[in-house]
């Protein structure tokens, strides 16, 4: 893959938005592993680096892999979310953002559950909580106030995805600004969940941009070769008065390995 950036840093009005599922550190593996954490790591910063989005929503990530993304954008990124267990702990759903064009009015993390501001709550079928964090910004070169939605749906249940599928629209419905939806759905661009979040006032960045920065690629690939027109899974929705100007799904590889399971989604937006 090339090392020139998909987008990179963009001047204003655009916004370059990125979601992404940096995939989890896991404890057990062996040194030759892609999973590796400490083999994906100076990957991930190089990507990270290269593109500096104006928004960065990550999924699984834990705190010590945050705290790397951190230090990897620079000390003018703030972040907010937390752990989705009871406690605080576990895997966050992270937003990043560039305090030099983004101001942060509020944010709130609620669970995908029957029970959205009960920390670690699971309902539908769900067997690990499941969690959707939201940012209020208001973006200084323009003035425009605006939403940002970051999910993580979970694996497992086709019940639940559909579930937090609709609780996520209705969140969206009740928001006066603009919104971006990012994150993991686990459900490909012909299930439930998809007609249900592209029912309303959301529609697929990927279907409605003015241009495709790449092939259509699969966006989960295991650290396989990235595969055309495998299950995209990772989205990025936008309400009607977004213009999508240009989108890609990011396979960069480093010497053949990746820095993830997951592919980067990004796109050139302007509110």
């Amino acid at each position: 893959m090339t090392d020139a950036a998909m987008i990179g840093p963009v001047e204003p009005p655009d916004l370059h938005v990125m979601t992404y599922n940096i995939r989890r550190r896991v404890a057990h593996v062996t040194q030759h592993s892609p999973d590796l954490w400490t083999r994906r790591r100076p990957l991930l910063k190089t990507l990270l680096q290269r593109e500096m989005p104006t928004i960065l929503a990550t999924q699984e990530g834990l705190p010590d892999q945050l705290e790397f993304v951190a230090q990897a954008l620079g000390s003018d990124y703030k972040r907010i979310g937390r752990g989705r267990n009871a406690d605080g702990s576990g895997e966050q759903c992270a937003i990043f953002f560039d305090t030099r064009r983004l101001t942060l009015h509020d944010w709130k993390q609620r669970a995908l559950s029957d029970n959205p501001y009960v920390a670690g709550s699971r309902s539908w079928g769900n067997r690990l909580p499941r969690i959707v964090v939201s940012a209020d910004l208001t973006d200084k070169a323009t003035g425009i106030r605006f939403s940002v939605f970051n999910a993580h749906f979970d694996h497992f249940s086709r019940t639940s995805r559909a579930r937090s599928a609709t609780m996520l629209n209705d969140l969206v419905k009740a928001t006066d600004a603009p919104a971006i939806v990012l994150g993991d759905m686990n459900a490909g661009v012909r299930s439930a969940p998809y007609r249900i979040l592209t029912s309303g006032p959301l529609r697929d960045a990927w279907t409605t941009a003015n241009e495709r920065l790449s092939p259509a690629w699969g966006t989960f690939s295991g650290y396989r070769r990235p595969k055309y027109g495998g299950k995209r899974i990772d989205w990025l929705l936008v309400t009607g008065t977004i213009t999508v100007k240009a989108i890609g799904i990011n396979a960069s590889r480093f010497r053949g390995t990746a820095a993830s399971d997951h592919e980067p989604v990004q796109a050139r937006l302007t509110l």
